[in-house]
C-alpha cells in the first residue's frame, strides 16, 4: 500500500468519529442536511421537496436548504420544530440497532407533528409496523450519539 493511499485511509479514521457523532445527518462530504431537502416541506405540502442552497440557514452546524424564503424564514423562527427527529438520520436504525444511518428523504412519516426520515421505503414499511415502539426506543438511544 502507498504512502499517500495510507494517509488518505488515516485521515479518513481520523474524520469518520467527528462525523459519526455529528448532531445532524449531512454525509461524509457535505454540510448540507437532510441531503439537501426542506424539512418545513414535509409538513406545509405533505412531501419532500428539494431545497434550494438560495434560501438556507445555519443551524446546528449543517446548512438547511428550502424551497422558499417563507419556509427558511419558519424554520428559522422555530428549527426544533420542523428539523427531523434524531438529526435527520434513520429512525429505524437508531431503534433496532442503536446505530446512525443515512436516509431517503422519500421516506418519511409525520408522528404526533414531529418528522422522522428512514434509511429506504422499504425499511419505512418496517417502522410502520411498530413505529411507536421504534420511537420509544430511538428516543431512549439517540442521547448517547450526541457530542
Amino acid at each position: 500500500m502507498s504512502n499517500l493511499v495510507r494517509g488518505v485511509l488515516l485521515s479518513l479514521l481520523i474524520c469518520l468519529p467527528a462525523w459519526a457523532g455529528s448532531p445532524v445527518y449531512t454525509g461524509f462530504f457535505s454540510d448540507t442536511a437532510i441531503k439537501g431537502y426542506d424539512p418545513v416541506a414535509y409538513f406545509s405540502q405533505g412531501e419532500p421537496r428539494k431545497g434550494d442552497a438560495a434560501f438556507s440557514h445555519r443551524w446546528n452546524d449543517a446548512d438547511w436548504h428550502f424551497v422558499s424564503a417563507a419556509n427558511r424564514d419558519l424554520f428559522a423562527a422555530s428549527p426544533q420544530r420542523y428539523a427531523p427527529q434524531y438529526g435527520g438520520y434513520c429512525a429505524y436504525a437508531l431503534a433496532t440497532s442503536n446505530s446512525l444511518a443515512k436516509i431517503d428523504p422519500d421516506a418519511w412519516t409525520i408522528v404526533d407533528d414531529k418528522l422522522y426520515l428512514n434509511y429506504s421505503l422499504k425499511i419505512r414499511s418496517k417502522w410502520l409496523e411498530k413505529q411507536a415502539e421504534y420511537i420509544a426506543t430511538a428516543d431512549k438511544n439517540w442521547p448517547q450519539h450526541l457530542p
